[in-house]
């Protein structure tokens, strides 16, 4: 495809998606002021509209990980490649965590996001809590079976399957360069029905933004209006001091790099879902120059290492908890759960709602009521949002960077397609 017909492709689908996503806000509030029938059925119109998209998305995930994941391991040659490659985008992913969690951190202090609300009644919050056991994430990591994991679209089990039959290829003579041809064709066959898919990707903006607001209506945001502030605001510092890192490692070709994500931002903002991203963020990180062998090794690293959004949300969430029960924390118990929350998080890859998911299960260590989760789950879409783009931003920042490194960032779209 042409680059300026492409380029007028994506303007399109941009205005779409943005489109879709003020009506969906317009149409949930004039519904909203409904009957409870005709709010009810917008709710299951809004969830078949989102519900097809997404499933849709999910059938593309595991083969084009897989194809990604092998294919890039396949060109990048040899062991050592990868391991350096791996090792140092891992730190850096570990420093990213460390730098979130402490922005959270610093603004749930100085904020007091939880002061004046009125602790809650304690409720069931079993279906919630998912302790953080090392030895049972461990034994997590490795798949019995890759059709399995495939099939719950696992992407910490899939990228260790694909991670170890890339690095199995070269060891298989021929058949090895083979298979290794065989997969760049089926990431290019994936990535073409990305395209298809995506055509979808406004009417499931649309159903999810109106279903979200059709349920909830205005006047829980303006109830949780400063809360939903101070939490957009800390997330838009986030934002900042990623961006800072990233101009300090690409220079002024961040402007372009941001340019590319402002797609799969909205797409992740507008569905929170990381997963609806994935695809279409790999075709923007390869228009701007990231080699597909190294944004298909990372991103499916970043998916299960690097949610900088979600993690950022567990010191904000836990102080915010703490402040609406009057829990004073001190400095030591604060940088503990720091620690705590830093490896937690890791463990949590893949779990339904992880960002709550993983406070609940932290919460009792350090004394805090479980119960102050319930405050947060009427408004956790609108945070969801937040937080996807947060990890869809720095997942891509992550991508070039590591491009950066290694001396492959080209000055456009990449002949290298997968």
């Amino acid at each position: 495809m042409a680059i300026g017909t492409q380029s007028v492709n994506t303007r399109r689908r941009t205005y779409a998606i943005l489109a879709a996503l003020v009506l969906g806000v317009l149409s949930g509030l004039f519904i909203h002021t409904l009957s409870p029938a005709v709010i009810h059925f917008s709710e299951q119109a809004a969830t078949l509209m989102t519900g097809i998209f997404l499933r849709l998305i999910k059938m593309v995930i595991a083969p084009l990980v897989f194809a990604t994941l092998v294919s890039g391991i396949g060109k990048l040659g040899d062991d050592t490649q990868v391991f350096r490659i791996g090792g140092k985008i891992l730190l850096w992913f570990v420093s990213m965590s460390f730098v979130s969690l402490m922005i959270g951190l610093l603004a749930g202090n100085i904020l007091q996001p939880g002061a004046g609300f009125v602790p809650p009644a304690t409720g069931d919050l079993g279906s919630l809590k998912h302790p953080f056991q090392p030895v049972e994430f461990l034994l997590h990591i490795v798949p019995t079976s890759a059709l399995d994991a495939m099939a719950r679209n696992d992407i910490l089990q899939i990228v260790v399957f694909a991670v170890l039959f890339g690095l199995a290829l070269p060891a298989a003579g021929k058949a090895g360069k083979t298979m290794l041809g065989w997969t760049e064709e089926l990431g290019h066959i994936m990535l073409r029905m990305t395209d298809m898919v995506m055509l979808l990707a406004p009417m499931a903006v649309f159903g999810s933004v109106m279903g979200s607001v059709a349920q909830s209506g205005g006047g829980m945001l303006i109830q949780y209006s400063r809360f939903l502030v101070e939490f957009y605001g800390t997330i838009l510092v986030l934002w900042a001091v990623l961006t800072t890192l990233a101009f300090l490692v690409l220079g002024r070709r961040i402007k372009d790099l941001i340019r590319e994500l402002i797609q799969p931002l909205i797409l992740g903002y507008a569905t929170a879902s990381s997963e609806s991203v994935y695809p279409l963020l790999l075709e923007k990180l390869e228009d701007f120059g990231v080699p597909s062998r190294i944004s298909g090794f990372v991103l499916p690293l970043g998916y299960s290492f690097n949610l900088d959004g979600s993690i950022l949300f567990q010191t904000f969430g836990a102080l915010f908890i703490a402040q609406v029960y009057d829990i004073h924390l001190s400095m030591a118990q604060q940088f503990t759960m720091v620690m705590v929350m830093m490896l937690s998080s890791k463990g949590i890859a893949g779990v339904p709602r992880a960002s709550i998911v993983t406070l609940v299960a932290v919460l009792p260590q350090f004394g805090l009521p479980e119960a102050g989760i319930t405050l947060i789950l009427g408004i956790d879409h609108f945070l969801d949002m937040a937080r996807t783009a947060t990890n869809v931003l720095g997942n891509g920042y992550a991508a070039a960077i590591s491009a950066k490194w290694e001396g492959v960032l080209s000055d456009g779209p990449t002949d290298d397609v997968i």
